[in-house]
């Protein structure tokens, strides 16, 4: 896929798609809405406050929705992740709530949907530059994962790759560079990560790492360096050695190279969309659209 738009494509026609949505009393959830509904890809299932919620339907234009009343934001929470652990809905969708009170309805023993995988970000870039869609994890949930835990945010991303139709994932497991410096933590975790996969330790992809930047992007930079590569130019997840450089990364070509972003939570028992306040309604949209892609 070289495209966003090329998602929507991947869903199966017909069949029943529900989105619940926490807090959906906000204007730009409205549009994401009626997006959604416009290109008759699901139907919306919203909790919050049932006369705000109610009061911009109709500004937007939209009618006869299924609205649940929540007292609050925190029961707002709890009560959209119970709709889709009980089977209600495909996938959930964080509204206008804070974070924390949106995860602990997640994260809730009786009401939420918490899987038994570690849970991580997927994000995924159109960039003008490059010729197919970048995948990078993780830039939004885990710090400063150990090398257990790298392994475990991979699984989540090749497993998500898989049911998008991508049957073998090059990943790229970064660092600043291609020497395995004991040092550089990134460096020795990449190493043993392509390790662990040429052995059959992780299975659905191809690990190379460690590998900067320019030689993922760049079988041309690969060259020009000595190094050998069989993915370099080719990479379709770059697995991020800490949050702050898939964060980085990400903003980064955002917003100096026009990249159009979508994410979705994995590890769950359903796809999640927790996006940023400052995502345009287009972004969650796009982040929707990846997410039931994803739960199919």
């Amino acid at each position: 896929m070289k495209r966003l738009d090329e998602i929507k494509g991947l869903l199966k026609a017909g069949g029943r798609r529900a989105v619940s949505i926490a807090a959906a009393g906000d204007a730009e959830v409205m549009e994401t809405v009626s997006m959604m509904l416009e290109a008759g890809v699901g139907e919306p299932v919203l909790f919050g406050d049932a006369g705000k919620i109610r009061g911009l339907a109709e500004e937007a234009g939209l009618h006869g929705l299924n609205i649940v009343h929540a007292q609050n934001d925190a029961e707002a929470a709890l009560a959209a992740a119970e709709c889709v652990r009980e089977g209600e809905a495909d996938i959930l969708m964080k509204g206008l709530l804070n974070t924390s009170d949106f995860m602990r309805g997640v994260l809730d023993k009786e009401r939420g949907i918490r899987g038994e995988s570690i849970l991580s970000h997927l994000a995924v870039f159109e960039v003008p530059a490059f010729d197919k869609l970048m995948f990078i994890t993780d830039g939004g949930i885990n710090t400063y994962p150990s090398l257990d835990e790298k392994a475990k945010i991979l699984a989540n991303a090749v497993a998500a790759l898989h049911s998008l139709g991508v049957e073998t994932p090059n990943v790229a497991a970064l660092s600043a560079n291609e020497a395995v410096n004991p040092k550089v933590v990134s460096s020795t975790d990449a190493d043993a990560l392509a390790k662990m996969s040429a052995a059959g330790g992780i299975t659905g992809c191809v690990v190379e790492g460690p590998m900067a930047m320019d030689v993922a992007l760049s079988s041309d930079a690969a060259g020009r360096k000595g190094i050998e590569s069989r993915i370099s130019g080719e990479v379709d997840i770059f697995l991020a050695p800490n949050i702050d450089v898939g964060n980085i990364v990400g903003k980064a070509i955002q917003y100096c190279a026009g990249a159009k972003m979508a994410g979705v939570v994995l590890g769950a028992r359903a796809p999640i969309v927790l996006a940023s306040r400052s995502d345009s309604a287009q972004s969650k949209f796009m982040s929707m659209l990846l997410a039931l892609a994803v739960a199919q």
